[in-house]
């Protein structure tokens, strides 16, 4: 399973990427956890302490790795560099074991953008595809609003990609970019998780507003989610209610791609 979770910030989409990541690992299975986001959270939804998350250093930020496996110097743009770089040891070797998942946390290139052809770029594309491809384990992937760090090699290899909406025109506008943008790389399921409901009206409200895109589960405002935010604890283990209900969107997921 290779699931994709992406939205505007603060919509509670890696709260949703921890407790997935939390559900198949409890279930017996191999999960590598990707932190996509520059703004990245995920250390600290999966349980890290601040002084734990302090001593990550990002893969886009080992200069050193970077220019050894690509044969370019990091923040340079154009030249010459390897574009197929060796990946296949970097989730062992860089990754961070939190209770049996795998926590890889990218980072973003410096010259980042749109289009964008440096080495560190290439090489975290190359990295998250080598992963995604591989059949034995399941992968989370926390990304930022959009999808840059897909090609459309990885694109193809996703099983589900989630955007998660919370009850708000700039959320729903956004969710409706994203499909867009996974379309044009040929993204097979684009599926919408509705977070911070607090009525069925909010649902209401998010199945009229997501233009055709299907809604499989949702996350109730929960004071228990907010509770373990404030302490920079793991929603899994203290929200229960939450728990479930990403629960029943791990099978609503499952169940949708399997048709």
């Amino acid at each position: 399973m290779k699931i994709a979770i992406t939205g505007k910030g603060g919509v509670g989409k890696t709260t949703l990427a921890a407790m997935l990541s939390y559900l198949y690992a409890r279930a017996g299975r191999r999960v590598i956890a990707v932190d996509a986001d520059p703004d990245a959270n995920l250390a600290s939804a999966l349980g890290l302490s601040q002084a734990q998350i302090k001593d990550i250093k990002p893969i886009a930020e080992m200069s050193g790795l970077i220019e050894e496996r690509t044969g370019a110097k990091p923040g340079s743009m154009g030249g010459v560099f390897k574009l197929n770089p060796r990946v296949d040891d970097i989730p062992e070797a860089c990754s961070i074991d939190i209770n049996g998942i795998k926590l890889l946390v990218m980072g973003k290139s410096k010259e980042a953008a749109s289009g964008c052809y440096c080495p560190e770029n290439v090489f975290l594309k190359r990295l998250l595809k080598h992963i995604v491809l591989d059949p034995d384990i399941v992968v989370i992937v926390d990304m930022e609003a959009g999808i840059e760090h897909l090609t459309r090699g990885t694109a193809g290899a996703v099983d589900a990609f989630i955007v998660v909406v919370e009850p708000g025109s700039r959320s729903l506008q956004t969710a409706r970019t994203i499909k867009g943008m996974a379309d044009t790389l040929g993204v097979r399921h684009v599926f919408v998780v509705a977070s911070k409901i607090r009525d069925t009206a909010d649902i209401d409200f998010i199945e009229k507003n997501i233009e055709g895109m299907n809604l499989i589960g949702y996350i109730s405002f929960s004071a228990d989610i907010v509770q373990a935010d404030i302490n920079a604890a793991p929603p899994f283990l203290h929200a229960p209610s939450a728990v479930v209900e990403a629960d029943m969107i791990k099978k609503s997921i499952e169940e949708a791609i399997a048709r």
